[in-house]
């Protein structure tokens, strides 16, 4: 579980509405979200966009419980989707599940590599492919890891490391590998590094060059055959 505590000021939208919405991202900076679950009403929300891209740039947010400041009344939440301004660094819209102390959850957690560089598979001129980045977690809302660590540095050349190879804290599954039908994918594989040498782009000169040393073997055998004539 996390040290690290992230709270979103936040604050009820009583009007709604597109034309509201627009006048909101405006004129006020401040984007839309609704908080939902733990059998309370849903509840349309104001953020201040800047509050929100502060949080995004902690790793954290997408897998830790987080506190909404909704009013001065703080409520545990986990951020469950996130819309994207298509080429804009904006924030669109964000989903908040409040969360239950008894309610298991399932969590994207952030896979941290660590010995790479030290691996015996490095060593002998391999390189490493992260296959995934994150992995989905079921556990309770406490046991939530703020990160899965993957230690590289046993991984021989031509091995790999499966998701039945990470250790896991305490109270935490893997969904992949508690499904009916378990799916013991590969999280990162080291191989030898494979170099495809590229011809130079011929120039223009030696193009040049070669046709003139073409015509001039061309000309030396015509007269040699006007010799024999």
């Amino acid at each position: 579980m996390s040290t690290q505590s992230i709270c979103l000021p936040a604050e009820k939208r009583e009007q709604l509405g597109k034309a509201e919405v627009r006048r909101m991202r405006r004129l006020q900076d401040k984007m839309p979200a609704v908080v939902y679950g733990a059998g309370k009403e849903v509840a349309s929300l104001a953020i201040e966009h800047r509050h929100m891209l502060k949080a995004l740039n902690n790793e954290a947010v997408y897998s830790q419980i987080l506190e909404l400041d909704l009013d001065g009344k703080k409520e545990r939440v986990v951020l469950k989707a996130l819309q994207r301004h298509p080429y804009k660094p904006k924030i669109m819209h964000a989903d908040f599940l409040r969360v239950s102390a008894k309610q298991k959850l399932h969590m994207q957690t952030p896979l941290h590599f660590i010995n790479e560089e030290k691996s015996l598979g490095v060593k002998n001129g391999g390189v490493f492919t992260h296959v995934l980045t994150e992995v989905e977690v079921n556990c309770l809302p406490a046991d939530i890891p703020e990160f899965i660590e993957v230690d590289l540095g046993a991984i021989e050349l031509d091995g790999s490391v499966h998701l039945s190879d990470l250790k896991l804290p305490k109270g935490v599954e893997l969904v992949a590998l508690a499904a009916e039908e378990p799916n013991d994918m590969v999280v990162a594989s080291v191989h030898t590094s494979k170099v495809v040498e590229e011809s130079e782009p011929e120039s223009e000169a030696d193009k040049d060059g070669e046709a003139a040393e073409g015509k001039s073997a061309g000309d030396n055998a015509n007269k040699g055959d006007s010799g024999r004539k």
